[in-house]
């Protein structure tokens, strides 16, 4: 059996270590400090693992963020403005799109595992772990099906250099899916490597070693050849992530009577399925407003802004990684107080360090953008717009995570909506007027909305304050 690091490994402890190399006098004064090291690495505890999981998951993203920088950095010289943009437009299109038509299983999932392994009801774990798997690889498959026919329908209208892009970003869309449903499965069975590993580092790492190797091999750096080469390495990475997905799942979580819940399934699902679709696109929409309005290169300058910030980003989404699974164990273990310590605590681990992210990123923002080339220089005034409205954000820690493990996915998704809406008709207004500014604008006022009202709803239905600077209070009983 793996541990929740999804490896096969021989643990080598704190405490172990610490009597093997040290004198006796000072290993045993040590011990305790070594002990709780050892408790943080190694305790099966759930509050234990979701640390450990947000621990490494934060670690996993300081990496892929900064492979995705060097990689993007490599790519905007070689390829040169305007066919950079067309590719990062692409990409970021897909990548909307392969979490969408997940349909709010690579969450769900997550909410489900935990709840029926807690129950002992292995029928429905086996059922909801196979179903899960085959809607997530049917419904890419045929929405990529259908996004071929649509650009192929539509192709008169669009800018003549994007339609065999995207031709070939749909081709994408399947692997991109369902990468995203093998982290969500491996996040629920804990498995920390196996949740980040495949789509944060090997991914990035592959597409960079393809897109490279086919330029150095003579084909023209081109937005078609590198997404042609991206096409390998995503395939490559995301069928052996599954194989792997598969290999470490419990041979009684997949061997035995499967029952099916389908219409419960779906009906969790559904609301997540906008969350996730609603969240996922706010923090996109805008590389995709600016590429529906401006030239690639003016796209190619906002996504290398937006990219540098993914490095505040990525606090956010290690925060989301390690707690969701606690979410949803509280949840069914009835303990509403600690649900409430809990939630408040990874406020605290979301805020402060993005916080310091986001000014050490902007500090550092005009010498980064010069690494993309001396044309890239004028989105350092991007930076700090789009900063602010991350860590506006951050101050309300992962609400959407509290509600979505809750059974609050409803609401939730409503507050999404209304997020992504404000977005989008800041987007359409403030573009045409003030170009990238206007699209930062809009993007940092739509995650303060995006904020508080998660925030309120939080307070409303669970009773208890999520926001950095809230008193400490006792969690209600709505819900």
């Amino acid at each position: 059996m793996p541990d929740e690091y999804g490896v096969f490994c021989v643990r080598l402890t704190a405490v172990s270590t610490a009597d093997r190399l040290l004198p006796a006098a000072i290993g045993l004064r040590l011990r305790p400090v070594a002990e709780k090291i050892d408790n943080m690495l190694f305790s099966r505890d759930n509050a234990a693992v979701a640390q450990r999981i947000t621990v490494f998951a934060f670690l996993v993203r300081i990496l892929s963020a900064a492979i995705a920088l060097i990689s993007q950095v490599i790519l905007a010289r070689i390829m040169g403005m305007f066919e950079y943009g067309i590719f990062v437009l692409v990409w970021t299109a897909m990548v909307i799109a392969g979490n969408i038509t997940c349909f709010g299983f690579q969450v769900s999932v997550i909410r489900y595992v935990p709840q029926y392994r807690e129950q002992g009801d292995m029928d429905r774990l086996r059922g909801v772990i196979y179903a899960s798997r085959m809607i997530v690889f049917i419904i890419s498959t045929v929405l990529a099906v259908a996004g071929i026919s649509f650009v192929d329908t539509f192709a008169g209208k669009m800018p003549v250099y994007y339609i065999a892009p995207f031709l070939l970003g749909m081709v994408l869309l399947p692997m991109i899916a369902l990468g995203d449903y093998v982290a969500g499965l491996s996040r629920a069975q804990g498995w920390a490597m196996l949740s980040l590993l495949p789509v944060y580092i090997v991914r990035p790492v592959l597409i960079l070693i393809f897109v490279v190797g086919a330029f150095w091999a003579g084909y023209a750096p081109t937005a078609i050849n590198a997404l042609i080469a991206s096409i390998a390495a995503c395939y490559l990475a995301t069928l052996s992530a599954l194989v792997q997905a598969i290999r470490y799942t419990p041979v009684e979580h997949k061997t035995g009577p499967r029952a099916f819940e389908m219409k419960t399934w779906f009906a969790v699902s559904l609301p997540i399925f906008l969350v996730e679709g609603f969240y996922f696109t706010m923090t996109n929409a805008d590389v995709l407003m600016v590429g529906a309005y401006m030239k690639p290169e003016q796209v190619a300058v906002y996504f290398a802004a937006v990219k540098i910030l993914a490095l505040v980003h990525f606090v956010n989404f290690a925060v989301r990684a390690g707690a969701a699974q606690r979410f949803s164990t509280l949840l069914h273990s009835s303990d509403k107080t600690e649900l409430s310590k809990f939630a408040r605590q990874t406020v605290h681990w979301m805020f402060w360090p993005s916080l310091f992210m986001a000014i050490v990123m902007v500090a550092l923002g005009d010498d980064l953008l010069r690494l993309f080339g001396g044309e890239f220089a004028d989105g350092h005034k991007l930076m700090g717009v789009l900063a602010l409205g991350i860590v506006i954000r951050a101050a309300v820690g992962p609400c959407e995570s509290v509600l979505t493990m809750t059974g609050q996915e409803r609401i939730c998704a409503l507050a999404y909506g209304i997020a992504l809406g404000v977005n989008l008709s800041l987007n359409v207004f403030l573009i045409p007027i003030y170009g990238l500014i206007g699209a930062a604008i809009a993007t940092a006022f739509a995650m303060a909305v995006e904020a508080l009202m998660l925030s309120i709803i939080v307070k409303w239905r669970l009773g208890f304050a999520m926001f950095v600077l809230a008193p400490s209070s006792k969690p209600g009983t709505k819900g």
